[in-house]
């Protein structure tokens, strides 16, 4: 008796199945090579691409968003300020004027500061380059136009900007050559004015968020103590823990619920505790984003050159070389220079007080660690 094996390879059939399937494969992949590859294809450019309907939202409605964004600005200050001086003066005016006057004027010398770094951020044109300029680097593919060193073309303003760092909408401006100290000073006074409403509403708020509460749970898990009042609701005669002073003590439920405070009551308990989370929220943002400028600015580069700077140190490490970024004199020197403080300039006067001082240079040629820049704009190397 035989016995019939079937070897699947040997069937005609299958042998042309699989020569039709291996042909549609590579004309497949023929037909995806032909229409997307690219040499210069990377993860970073298949983001940037995926990007593109964000950048274009960005482009088009970024500079309707920025007066919208300044109004938000100006009335959440104005609202917090109310409330500040309102409330706090009284307060501080009944500990005497020993405490009252060294507040005020603290305070008082916070909020200049603030309001003039802002305005003058808004108001400052960043610098544009002409067109004729002493030094060109390359062309602006928008702009058709000669691009001296570190200027970049701004998408929402349509024009190239002089040492850009970014466009903020806050600002509703760019930030670049002549308006970034102001854009980084407002940042600085901006955060520490709300630490220090913080610091002096925290009495209050702390009064007005446990005190005649129940409160188990404290801290981050504030909020469970609403399922705790919810589940002892059911039992009348309990007795709950509330904050007094620093010490827990037990209290039997309060006979005024806060409904039935006044309207003046609850205005103030409202306000005092709206005041110190946004002054609590604007301080962690602010201080995150000091914080990354800060570094920027003691390594010599704005936020678009520390990406470029990234992507040179990557292609010369392949090569077995080390790149040095030509803008970076040194952490002393570099804040020196961002501050604009040469020609006798100080800390103390033009930092630390309103000025409208300009940056050196003219923002179209750099002195660099290789090259100097003397005052007949004649470059000569080191």
């Amino acid at each position: 008796m035989k016995i019939l094996r079937w070897r699947i390879n040997v069937c005609q059939w299958a042998s042309n199945l699989r020569l039709s399937l291996n042909t549609t494969c590579d004309l497949i992949k023929l037909m995806y090579f032909s229409l997307c590859y690219n040499a210069f294809t990377s993860p970073s450019l298949i983001l940037e691409t995926g990007l593109e309907p964000v950048f274009w939202i960005v482009d088009h409605f970024a500079k309707y968003m920025g007066p919208i964004l300044m109004f938000i600005v100006f009335a959440l200050c104005s609202i917090g300020l109310v409330i500040f001086y309102v409330i706090m003066i009284p307060r501080y005016l009944s500990y005497g004027w020993h405490w009252f006057l060294p507040n005020f004027m603290f305070g008082n010398w916070l909020l200049v500061n603030t309001v003039f770094n802002y305005v003058m951020g808004c108001r400052t044109n960043p610098g544009h380059p002409p067109q004729i300029v002493p030094e060109v680097v390359s062309i602006c593919k928008r702009c058709i136009s000669p691009k001296p060193p570190r200027a970049h073309h701004c998408s929402v303003c349509k024009k190239c900007v002089l040492r850009m760092d970014h466009h903020c909408p806050w600002l509703n401006n760019c930030v670049g050559f002549y308006n970034h100290r102001y854009f980084f000073l407002y940042m600085v006074y901006m955060m520490s004015g709300c630490l220090y409403a913080c610091v002096l509403f925290y009495p209050l708020f702390y009064d007005n968020f446990y005190v005649g509460k129940e409160v188990v749970f404290h801290g981050v898990l504030y909020p469970l103590n609403m399922a705790y009042q919810f589940w002892m609701s059911k039992n009348k005669s309990y007795t709950y823990i509330a904050i007094s002073n620093g010490t827990s003590v037990k209290r039997t439920p309060p006979t005024q619920s806060f409904n039935q405070l006044t309207l003046s009551d609850q205005i103030y308990h409202h306000s005092v505790i709206f005041v110190f989370f946004l002054g609590f929220g604007c301080v962690i943002a602010l201080f995150i984003l000091s914080l990354w400028h800060a570094r920027l600015v003691s390594r010599g580069e704005t936020s678009i050159e520390v990406h470029i700077n990234k992507n040179e140190r990557k292609r010369l490490k392949k090569l077995g070389q080390t790149y040095v970024n030509p803008y970076d004199f040194g952490f002393v020197q570099n804040w020196k220079l961002f501050f604009g403080l040469t020609e006798g300039r100080t800390f103390w006067r033009h930092i630390l007080f309103p000025s409208r001082h300009k940056p050196p240079g003219n923002g179209l040629q750099w002195k660099t660690t290789t090259f100097t820049v003397d005052n007949f704009e004649n470059i000569h190397v080191l």
